[in-house]
């Protein structure tokens, strides 16, 4: 496939489709970006704004808010949330585009995305995070040693779509893995969002800043990040990434202390912002509702609810 001929279409613009395109578009690729409303408004009016080095600057992108079934691309990100990501490939049900990436979390597995899109489902999770401030993205990036983008194919086989996926990460500077069992991976990673985020709401109601740094919130996230680990462990799931096994090994009171000091940082403190935190708790809830769904078809119970 010939980098000339790519044509990428990031289906949702939020934080993580917005720093793709930007990584993209860099890189000379052909980048389409879906959005709504608002967004959409914002992104034909100004372009899109992101703060680099302390300074607001803008590139200019392709964005549409409709698709047509015959407007063909070589891939689809879909870049939304989990709870709506249902919703977003049936909406890319009927266009012919042959390869739909998905960039999110699942704790469930593929069986329902699969009866929508087919063989052309891609799973995979973004390597960066952030948020959007009045119009202007706020990227995070942790170190490319800790964190990549992850994709894969379901059954492990390295194809040529991978392969080809493969290049344009490497091609955009990307840093990014293969995984082999991409349902492993996604459904530890949702087992870690739903023990990490699951405080973000107490009492239907963001959680503030002098509760969320107690021992009582750090050790809740240590007991919930165990017992879902070892449920999804007697349910066959490998652990992925293997250094959370550790977490199965470390005494509470040595986790306790580390959450505690996470839960101190400037990530923490923009996550109970309120527009993140509800969306990240809508996220949560499907995620958790989900995962017991999983278990539940393994015959596991769990004494964990995430409020």
């Amino acid at each position: 496939m010939s980098a000339k001929q790519e044509r990428i279409l990031i289906f949702g613009a939020g934080v993580i489709g917005s720093i793709y395109a930007i990584k993209l578009i860099e890189a000379g690729f052909d980048v389409s970006l879906f959005a709504r409303s608002n967004r959409f408004k914002s992104l034909r009016e100004n372009g899109l704004q992101y703060k680099e080095k302390g300074r607001v600057r803008s590139i200019q992108v392709n964005v549409i808010d409709t698709l047509e079934n015959d407007d063909v691309y070589d891939f689809i990100f879909v870049t939304v949330r989990y709870d709506r990501s249902e919703s977003a490939l049936l909406a890319l049900k009927d266009n012919q585009s042959k390869h739909i990436v998905t960039m999110t979390n699942n704790s469930i597995g593929f069986s329902s995305w699969l009866n929508i899109v087919g063989d052309r489902l891609l799973p995979a999770f973004p390597g960066f995070g952030g948020q959007i401030k009045d119009g202007v993205l706020h990227a995070r990036f942790m170190p490319k040693i800790i964190v990549a983008t992850v994709f894969g194919e379901m059954n492990g086989v390295v194809t040529e779509r991978i392969e080809n996926l493969a290049k344009i990460f490497k091609r955009a500077k990307l840093p990014y893995v293969i995984k082999k069992d991409m349902q492993a991976y996604l459904i530890t990673h949702s087992v870690a969002d739903i023990a990490l985020l699951s405080f973000l709401h107490s009492e239907n109601k963001v959680i503030d800043k002098k509760t969320v740094r107690t021992r009582k919130t750090a050790r809740q996230i240590t007991v919930t990040l165990k017992t879902y680990l070892r449920a999804i462990q007697k349910a066959g799931v490998s652990i992925d990434p293997p250094m959370l096994k550790m977490a199965l090994i470390f005494p509470n009171i040595f986790l306790d202390l580390f959450f505690m000091a996470w839960l101190r940082t400037k990530m923490v403190s923009d996550m109970m912002l309120l527009d993140y935190a509800n969306s990240a708790t809508n996220e949560i809830v499907q995620l958790s509702n989900d995962l017991m769904k999983f278990l539940s078809q393994h015959d596991i119970k769990s004494d964990i609810h995430v409020q």
